[in-house]
Protein backbone atom coordinates (compact mmCIF):
# COMPACT_ATOMS: atom_id res chain seq x y z
CA UNK A 1 0.00 0.00 0.00
CA UNK A 2 1.66 3.30 -0.87
CA UNK A 3 2.55 5.51 1.53
CA UNK A 4 1.94 9.06 1.64
CA UNK A 5 3.38 12.27 3.90
CA UNK A 6 1.66 15.34 4.34
CA UNK A 7 3.12 18.30 5.72
CA UNK A 8 0.74 21.34 6.52
CA UNK A 9 0.01 23.74 9.69
CA UNK A 10 -3.34 23.77 9.07
CA UNK A 11 -5.32 21.24 10.69
CA UNK A 12 -8.24 21.01 8.87
CA UNK A 13 -6.28 20.57 5.93
CA UNK A 14 -4.07 17.61 7.06
CA UNK A 15 -7.55 15.85 8.75
CA UNK A 16 -9.40 16.43 5.32
CA UNK A 17 -6.58 15.09 3.18
CA UNK A 18 -6.34 12.23 5.78
CA UNK A 19 -9.71 10.94 5.55
CA UNK A 20 -9.23 11.75 1.45
CA UNK A 21 -6.24 9.30 1.39
CA UNK A 22 -7.53 6.86 3.38
CA UNK A 23 -10.47 6.25 1.69
CA UNK A 24 -8.45 6.16 -1.42
CA UNK A 25 -6.47 3.04 0.36
CA UNK A 26 -3.32 5.11 0.66
CA UNK A 27 -1.25 4.77 3.92
CA UNK A 28 -1.45 8.60 5.79
CA UNK A 29 1.21 10.54 7.84
CA UNK A 30 0.75 14.27 9.44
CA UNK A 31 3.37 16.49 10.11
CA UNK A 32 1.96 19.80 11.41
CA UNK A 33 5.27 21.90 10.12
CA UNK A 34 8.17 21.31 8.30
CA UNK A 35 11.05 20.38 10.98
CA UNK A 36 8.70 17.44 11.70
CA UNK A 37 8.31 16.71 8.39
CA UNK A 38 11.60 16.53 7.38
CA UNK A 39 12.69 14.00 10.32
CA UNK A 40 9.41 12.11 9.45
CA UNK A 41 10.73 11.86 5.67
CA UNK A 42 14.39 11.03 7.09
CA UNK A 43 13.06 7.87 9.10
CA UNK A 44 10.41 6.42 7.28
CA UNK A 45 9.77 5.07 3.53
CA UNK A 46 7.24 7.09 1.60
CA UNK A 47 6.08 7.30 -2.24
CA UNK A 48 4.51 10.82 -2.41
CA UNK A 49 4.96 13.81 -0.04
CA UNK A 50 2.00 16.44 -0.23
CA UNK A 51 3.40 20.31 1.67
CA UNK A 52 2.42 23.17 1.97
CA UNK A 53 4.40 26.03 0.17
CA UNK A 54 3.22 29.24 2.84
CA UNK A 55 4.06 27.48 6.23
CA UNK A 56 4.49 29.39 9.80
CA UNK A 57 7.54 27.80 11.04
CA UNK A 58 10.00 27.19 8.04
CA UNK A 59 9.00 27.74 3.89
CA UNK A 60 7.53 24.97 1.90
CA UNK A 61 10.28 25.66 -0.39
CA UNK A 62 13.13 25.63 2.06
CA UNK A 63 11.16 21.85 3.27
CA UNK A 64 11.30 20.94 -0.45
CA UNK A 65 14.77 21.52 -1.08
CA UNK A 66 15.59 19.90 2.41
CA UNK A 67 13.53 16.80 1.41
CA UNK A 68 14.96 16.48 -2.36
CA UNK A 69 18.91 16.63 0.14
CA UNK A 70 17.54 13.24 1.47
CA UNK A 71 16.55 11.51 -1.44
CA UNK A 72 15.09 12.75 -4.91
CA UNK A 73 13.26 9.65 -5.53
CA UNK A 74 10.01 10.78 -3.84
CA UNK A 75 7.87 12.92 -5.41
CA UNK A 76 6.89 15.95 -3.99
CA UNK A 77 3.39 18.00 -4.46
CA UNK A 78 3.67 21.32 -3.61
CA UNK A 79 0.01 22.51 -2.26
CA UNK A 80 -0.46 26.41 -1.48
CA UNK A 81 -3.51 28.86 -0.67
CA UNK A 82 -2.19 31.54 -1.89
CA UNK A 83 -0.31 30.74 -5.18
CA UNK A 84 0.37 32.17 -8.88
CA UNK A 85 1.83 31.27 -11.74
CA UNK A 86 5.70 32.61 -10.10
CA UNK A 87 5.13 30.48 -7.15
CA UNK A 88 3.73 27.37 -9.29
CA UNK A 89 6.91 27.99 -11.79
CA UNK A 90 9.44 28.32 -9.08
CA UNK A 91 8.69 25.08 -7.20
CA UNK A 92 8.59 22.97 -10.53
CA UNK A 93 11.49 24.31 -11.19
CA UNK A 94 12.88 23.90 -7.23
CA UNK A 95 12.47 19.86 -8.26
CA UNK A 96 8.40 19.65 -7.09
CA UNK A 97 6.18 17.40 -9.02
CA UNK A 98 3.72 19.39 -9.64
CA UNK A 99 2.05 22.64 -7.71
CA UNK A 100 -2.03 22.25 -6.70
CA UNK A 101 -4.05 25.25 -5.43
CA UNK A 102 -6.29 25.44 -2.47
CA UNK A 103 -9.02 24.95 -2.11
CA UNK A 104 -8.00 21.56 -3.27
CA UNK A 105 -9.88 19.81 -6.48
CA UNK A 106 -9.75 16.20 -4.97
CA UNK A 107 -10.12 14.54 -8.92
CA UNK A 108 -6.82 16.64 -9.67
CA UNK A 109 -5.67 15.56 -6.80
CA UNK A 110 -5.96 12.35 -6.64
CA UNK A 111 -5.08 12.32 -10.83
CA UNK A 112 -1.95 14.20 -9.14
CA UNK A 113 -0.81 11.71 -6.58
CA UNK A 114 -1.40 8.63 -9.11
CA UNK A 115 1.36 10.37 -11.49
CA UNK A 116 3.20 10.97 -8.99
CA UNK A 117 3.85 7.42 -7.96
CA UNK A 118 3.62 6.19 -11.30
CA UNK A 119 6.91 8.56 -11.99
CA UNK A 120 8.28 6.94 -8.55
CA UNK A 121 7.51 3.60 -9.47
CA UNK A 122 9.54 3.56 -13.04
CA UNK A 123 12.18 5.68 -11.12
CA UNK A 124 12.20 2.16 -8.82
CA UNK A 125 12.10 0.01 -11.96
CA UNK A 126 14.96 2.23 -13.42
CA UNK A 127 17.10 1.62 -10.83
CA UNK A 128 17.03 -1.99 -10.99
CA UNK A 129 17.77 -2.52 -13.84
CA UNK A 130 20.15 -0.39 -14.15
CA UNK A 131 21.75 -2.30 -11.17
CA UNK A 132 21.37 -5.23 -13.24
CA UNK A 133 23.17 -3.53 -15.92
CA UNK A 134 26.11 -2.69 -13.83
CA UNK A 135 25.82 -6.21 -12.25
CA UNK A 136 26.42 -7.71 -15.63
CA UNK A 137 29.39 -5.54 -16.51
CA UNK A 138 30.98 -5.45 -13.39
CA UNK A 139 35.00 -5.99 -13.15
CA UNK A 140 35.77 -8.46 -10.99
CA UNK A 141 38.88 -8.77 -9.11
CA UNK A 142 41.41 -7.20 -7.05
CA UNK A 143 44.60 -8.28 -8.40
CA UNK A 144 47.02 -5.51 -8.72
CA UNK A 145 46.69 -5.83 -12.39
CA UNK A 146 42.80 -5.15 -12.41
CA UNK A 147 43.37 -2.78 -9.83
CA UNK A 148 45.05 -0.55 -12.27
CA UNK A 149 42.28 -1.02 -14.72
CA UNK A 150 39.54 0.12 -12.36
CA UNK A 151 41.66 3.36 -11.27
CA UNK A 152 42.02 4.39 -15.20
CA UNK A 153 38.40 3.97 -15.48
CA UNK A 154 37.21 5.91 -12.69
CA UNK A 155 40.03 8.60 -13.94
CA UNK A 156 39.15 8.68 -17.37
CA UNK A 157 35.30 8.45 -17.23
CA UNK A 158 34.20 11.58 -16.09
CA UNK A 159 36.56 13.44 -18.94
CA UNK A 160 35.33 13.47 -22.68
CA UNK A 161 38.61 11.37 -23.83
CA UNK A 162 38.58 9.07 -26.38
CA UNK A 163 40.05 5.51 -25.17
CA UNK A 164 41.51 2.62 -26.95
CA UNK A 165 41.08 -0.67 -24.80
CA UNK A 166 43.53 -3.20 -25.78
CA UNK A 167 43.91 -6.85 -24.94
CA UNK A 168 43.20 -10.47 -26.01
CA UNK A 169 40.44 -12.13 -26.61
CA UNK A 170 38.14 -12.66 -24.00
CA UNK A 171 39.66 -10.45 -21.41
CA UNK A 172 36.33 -7.93 -21.05
CA UNK A 173 37.44 -4.79 -23.01
CA UNK A 174 33.95 -4.60 -23.85
CA UNK A 175 33.17 -4.42 -20.00
CA UNK A 176 35.82 -1.65 -19.70
CA UNK A 177 34.01 0.45 -22.32
CA UNK A 178 30.41 -0.24 -20.36
CA UNK A 179 32.14 0.87 -17.44
CA UNK A 180 33.45 4.11 -18.69
CA UNK A 181 30.75 4.38 -19.97
CA UNK A 182 28.62 4.27 -17.16
CA UNK A 183 30.85 6.39 -15.02
CA UNK A 184 30.71 9.41 -17.42
CA UNK A 185 28.48 12.28 -17.39
CA UNK A 186 26.92 10.52 -20.60
CA UNK A 187 25.56 7.96 -18.72
CA UNK A 188 21.89 8.68 -19.64
CA UNK A 189 22.43 8.51 -23.43
CA UNK A 190 22.97 5.31 -25.66
CA UNK A 191 25.83 3.12 -25.47
CA UNK A 192 26.12 2.04 -29.43
CA UNK A 193 28.15 -0.99 -29.99
CA UNK A 194 29.87 -1.86 -33.13
CA UNK A 195 31.54 -5.29 -33.73
CA UNK A 196 33.88 -3.91 -36.68
CA UNK A 197 34.87 -7.40 -37.41
CA UNK A 198 31.29 -9.16 -37.98
CA UNK A 199 30.62 -6.48 -40.62
CA UNK A 200 31.51 -6.97 -43.71
CA UNK A 201 34.09 -4.26 -45.16
CA UNK A 202 31.69 -2.74 -48.46
CA UNK A 203 29.17 -2.92 -45.21
CA UNK A 204 30.90 -1.16 -42.72
CA UNK A 205 30.35 2.62 -44.01
CA UNK A 206 26.68 2.79 -44.14
CA UNK A 207 26.95 0.68 -40.45
CA UNK A 208 28.81 3.73 -39.08
CA UNK A 209 27.54 6.52 -41.18
CA UNK A 210 23.78 5.83 -42.43
CA UNK A 211 22.69 5.62 -46.09
CA UNK A 212 19.88 7.37 -48.16
CA UNK A 213 17.19 5.56 -50.08
CA UNK A 214 18.37 4.17 -53.64
CA UNK A 215 22.22 5.30 -52.65
CA UNK A 216 23.16 1.68 -53.80
CA UNK A 217 20.83 -1.63 -54.79
CA UNK A 218 19.77 -2.69 -51.87
CA UNK A 219 19.61 0.58 -49.92
CA UNK A 220 15.71 0.53 -49.95
CA UNK A 221 15.08 2.88 -47.44
CA UNK A 222 16.86 5.71 -45.74
CA UNK A 223 19.34 4.17 -42.71
CA UNK A 224 20.29 6.16 -39.38
CA UNK A 225 24.02 5.18 -39.46
CA UNK A 226 25.71 3.92 -35.78
CA UNK A 227 27.68 6.83 -34.85
CA UNK A 228 24.05 9.23 -35.36
CA UNK A 229 22.02 7.06 -33.00
CA UNK A 230 24.96 6.93 -30.47
CA UNK A 231 24.28 11.47 -30.58
CA UNK A 232 24.73 12.36 -26.85
CA UNK A 233 26.32 8.96 -25.70
CA UNK A 234 29.06 6.68 -26.21
CA UNK A 235 30.02 5.04 -29.61
CA UNK A 236 32.15 1.68 -28.88
CA UNK A 237 34.41 0.62 -31.92
CA UNK A 238 34.63 -3.04 -31.27
CA UNK A 239 37.89 -4.61 -33.06
CA UNK A 240 38.94 -1.46 -34.61
CA UNK A 241 41.71 -2.60 -36.06
CA UNK A 242 39.50 -4.86 -38.64
CA UNK A 243 38.02 -1.78 -40.42
CA UNK A 244 39.01 -0.93 -44.07
CA UNK A 245 40.98 1.75 -44.54
CA UNK A 246 38.24 3.98 -46.49
CA UNK A 247 36.07 3.35 -43.27
CA UNK A 248 39.43 4.49 -41.11
CA UNK A 249 39.20 7.86 -43.52
CA UNK A 250 36.08 8.72 -42.73
CA UNK A 251 36.22 7.60 -39.09
CA UNK A 252 38.91 10.17 -39.02
CA UNK A 253 36.51 13.25 -40.30
CA UNK A 254 33.94 12.23 -37.99
CA UNK A 255 36.75 12.67 -35.12
CA UNK A 256 38.07 15.52 -36.47
CA UNK A 257 35.20 17.80 -37.14
CA UNK A 258 32.01 16.03 -35.07
CA UNK A 259 30.48 15.40 -38.63
CA UNK A 260 29.46 12.63 -41.02
CA UNK A 261 27.80 12.16 -44.15
CA UNK A 262 25.40 9.42 -44.95
CA UNK A 263 26.78 7.54 -47.83
CA UNK A 264 24.62 8.21 -51.01
CA UNK A 265 24.49 12.21 -49.41
CA UNK A 266 26.75 14.80 -49.41
CA UNK A 267 25.30 16.84 -47.02
CA UNK A 268 27.27 16.92 -43.36
CA UNK A 269 25.52 15.72 -40.25
CA UNK A 270 26.41 16.81 -36.94
CA UNK A 271 27.48 14.35 -34.43
CA UNK A 272 27.89 14.76 -30.24
CA UNK A 273 29.78 11.42 -29.40
CA UNK A 274 32.48 9.77 -27.40
CA UNK A 275 34.17 7.29 -29.33
CA UNK A 276 35.85 4.29 -27.18
CA UNK A 277 37.96 1.56 -29.21
CA UNK A 278 38.69 -2.12 -28.70
CA UNK A 279 41.01 -4.15 -30.47
CA UNK A 280 43.21 -7.01 -29.70
CA UNK A 281 45.69 -6.45 -32.65
CA UNK A 282 49.12 -4.98 -31.90
CA UNK A 283 48.38 -1.72 -33.88
CA UNK A 284 51.40 -0.35 -34.20
CA UNK A 285 52.19 -3.30 -36.33
CA UNK A 286 49.67 -2.87 -37.92
CA UNK A 287 50.90 0.61 -39.11
CA UNK A 288 53.63 -0.96 -40.06
CA UNK A 289 51.80 -3.35 -42.70
CA UNK A 290 49.58 -0.05 -43.90
CA UNK A 291 46.68 -1.84 -42.64
CA UNK A 292 45.88 1.05 -40.10
CA UNK A 293 46.27 4.65 -40.30
CA UNK A 294 48.52 5.91 -38.46
CA UNK A 295 47.12 9.68 -38.09
CA UNK A 296 43.67 7.26 -36.59
CA UNK A 297 45.44 5.48 -34.26
CA UNK A 298 46.93 8.70 -32.58
CA UNK A 299 43.03 10.37 -32.50
CA UNK A 300 41.85 7.23 -30.69
CA UNK A 301 44.41 6.23 -28.44
CA UNK A 302 44.33 9.54 -26.74
CA UNK A 303 44.04 7.06 -23.62
CA UNK A 304 45.19 3.87 -23.53
CA UNK A 305 43.86 1.40 -21.18
CA UNK A 306 45.46 -2.82 -21.68
CA UNK A 307 43.20 -5.24 -20.19
CA UNK A 308 45.57 -8.10 -18.62
CA UNK A 309 45.09 -11.86 -19.45
CA UNK A 310 43.71 -14.19 -16.95
CA UNK A 311 46.81 -15.94 -16.97
CA UNK A 312 48.36 -12.94 -15.74
CA UNK A 313 45.85 -12.60 -13.17
CA UNK A 314 45.25 -15.87 -11.14
CA UNK A 315 44.87 -14.17 -7.94
CA UNK A 316 41.08 -13.47 -8.97
CA UNK A 317 40.02 -16.90 -9.84
CA UNK A 318 38.55 -17.03 -6.44
CA UNK A 319 36.36 -13.70 -6.79
CA UNK A 320 35.68 -14.75 -10.48
CA UNK A 321 34.54 -18.18 -9.49
CA UNK A 322 31.94 -16.55 -7.29
CA UNK A 323 30.73 -13.92 -9.17
CA UNK A 324 29.58 -16.39 -12.52
CA UNK A 325 28.47 -18.91 -9.40
CA UNK A 326 25.75 -16.39 -8.18
CA UNK A 327 25.66 -14.98 -12.21
CA UNK A 328 25.04 -18.78 -13.77
CA UNK A 329 22.77 -20.13 -11.05
CA UNK A 330 20.64 -17.38 -10.88
CA UNK A 331 20.10 -17.50 -14.77
CA UNK A 332 19.36 -21.62 -14.64
CA UNK A 333 17.37 -20.75 -11.76
CA UNK A 334 19.02 -23.28 -8.94
CA UNK A 335 21.05 -22.43 -5.64
CA UNK A 336 24.14 -22.03 -5.58
CA UNK A 337 26.90 -24.81 -6.04
CA UNK A 338 29.41 -25.19 -3.50
CA UNK A 339 33.02 -24.59 -4.95
CA UNK A 340 35.75 -26.82 -2.77
CA UNK A 341 39.36 -25.11 -2.26
CA UNK A 342 40.77 -27.80 -4.46
CA UNK A 343 38.52 -27.13 -7.30
CA UNK A 344 39.76 -23.24 -7.31
CA UNK A 345 43.48 -24.40 -6.87
CA UNK A 346 42.90 -26.76 -9.85
CA UNK A 347 41.16 -23.90 -11.81
CA UNK A 348 43.80 -21.74 -10.79
CA UNK A 349 46.18 -24.46 -12.67
CA UNK A 350 45.18 -24.29 -16.30
CA UNK A 351 46.27 -21.88 -18.58
CA UNK A 352 43.70 -20.28 -20.14
CA UNK A 353 43.90 -19.58 -23.76
CA UNK A 354 40.37 -17.91 -23.91
CA UNK A 355 40.66 -15.68 -21.24
CA UNK A 356 37.35 -14.95 -19.24
CA UNK A 357 35.04 -16.28 -21.27
CA UNK A 358 36.81 -19.47 -21.40
CA UNK A 359 36.66 -19.49 -17.79
CA UNK A 360 32.73 -18.73 -17.86
CA UNK A 361 32.22 -21.01 -20.05
CA UNK A 362 33.86 -24.25 -18.14
CA UNK A 363 32.36 -22.86 -14.77
CA UNK A 364 28.97 -23.25 -16.31
CA UNK A 365 29.92 -26.53 -17.48
CA UNK A 366 30.89 -27.69 -14.37
CA UNK A 367 27.64 -26.27 -12.78
CA UNK A 368 25.39 -27.84 -14.93
CA UNK A 369 27.67 -31.15 -14.78
CA UNK A 370 28.49 -31.43 -10.91
CA UNK A 371 25.08 -32.05 -8.67
CA UNK A 372 25.64 -30.41 -5.43
CA UNK A 373 29.71 -29.27 -5.30
CA UNK A 374 32.63 -28.64 -7.71
CA UNK A 375 35.70 -31.02 -6.84
CA UNK A 376 39.24 -30.78 -8.33
CA UNK A 377 38.36 -34.06 -9.75
CA UNK A 378 35.65 -32.69 -11.55
CA UNK A 379 37.54 -29.93 -12.75
CA UNK A 380 40.35 -32.34 -13.95
CA UNK A 381 37.45 -34.18 -15.58
CA UNK A 382 34.96 -31.32 -17.23
CA UNK A 383 37.76 -28.11 -17.71
CA UNK A 384 38.30 -29.50 -21.47
CA UNK A 385 35.10 -31.49 -23.14
CA UNK A 386 37.06 -32.87 -26.16
CA UNK A 387 39.82 -34.60 -23.83
CA UNK A 388 37.71 -35.58 -21.21
CA UNK A 389 40.15 -36.28 -18.43
CA UNK A 390 43.01 -34.02 -20.42
CA UNK A 391 46.32 -32.93 -18.75
CA UNK A 392 46.32 -29.40 -17.09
Amino acid sequence: MPRILVIDDERSIRNTLKDVLEYEKYEVDLAEEGGAGIELFSQQQYDAVLCDIKMAKMDGIEVLQKLLDITADVPVIMISGHGNIDTAVDSIKKGAFDFLEKPLDLNRLLITIRNALERGSLITQTKVLKKQVTKKYEIVGNSPAIIQVKEMIDRVAPTEARVLITGSNGTGKELVAHQIHEKSNRSRGPFVEVNCAAIPSELIESELFGHEKGSFTSAIKQRIGKFEQASGGTIFLDEVGDMSLAAQAKVLRALQENKITRVGSDKDIQVDVRVIAATNKNIREEIDRNTFREDLYHRLSVILIHVPTLNERKEDIPLLADHFNTLICGEYGMGRKKIRPDAITELQKIKWTGNIREFRNVLERLIILCPEEITGRDVVAYAHPVSGFGEL
